[in-house]
């Protein structure tokens, strides 16, 4: 198969868990997503000689890339609008949440915002990917060793994250209770 071939297989196949990568990344930002998407093949595309047989982890890995690269570029914009005074407050365009309007699985996502964007990475990575821990490895362009260290340790502090906020369950549903701090370290 050729390399244009290898790169159109490729296409075929993973343009929409690219997409969802990304998605899950950005937030929802459509237009956001499409561009950043639009990149990774862009890069893939240019490199199409080097694509493994399994591209999928190779994939992620560039679309890491990509990521960093909008976030910065997102960050240069919202500074220069906060310089020049076009940010939202400035228009009274303020959204505030009502009172329990939080999801009932948000208690996961506030844990995993916690922790270090390479700590959130490899855990995305392992479950929302699905990838295995030699995958995971091709996207953050490690070793295997290393990405199962990585992952331990995550999962690791994830659970330290979420046993400070100290979690209760009421009718079926996990919350985090905001009402008595807890105390580490004593006892």
């Amino acid at each position: 198969m050729s390399n244009d071939e290898t790169f159109a297989a490729a296409y075929r196949e993973h343009y929409w868990a690219v997409s969802r990568y990304v998605a899950r990344r950005l937030d929802g930002r459509s237009s956001d997503v499409e561009e950043v998407v639009a990149e990774v093949f862009t890069v893939a595309w240019r490199r199409r000689s080097d694509l493994p047989p399994s591209p999928l982890p190779w994939l992620y890995g560039v679309a890491r890339h990509c990521l960093a690269n909008a976030v910065r570029g997102y960050g240069r914009r919202r500074r220069l609008l906060d310089r020049i005074g076009n940010d939202e407050s400035a228009h009274g365009r303020q959204v505030v949440d009502s009172p329990g309007s939080a999801s009932p699985g948000d208690w996961v996502h506030e844990a995993l915002a916690r922790l270090s964007p390479a700590d959130q990475e490899v855990l995305r990575l392992t479950a929302w990917e699905e990838l295995g821990v030699d995958e995971v490895a091709v996207a953050l362009g490690c070793g295997t060793r290393a990405a199962a260290m990585r992952l331990h340790r995550a999962r690791r502090r994830l659970r330290a994250e979420i046993d400070r906020m100290d979690i209760t369950v009421a009718g079926g549903t996990a919350s985090p209770r905001r009402d008595t701090p807890k105390e580490h370290g004593r006892g």
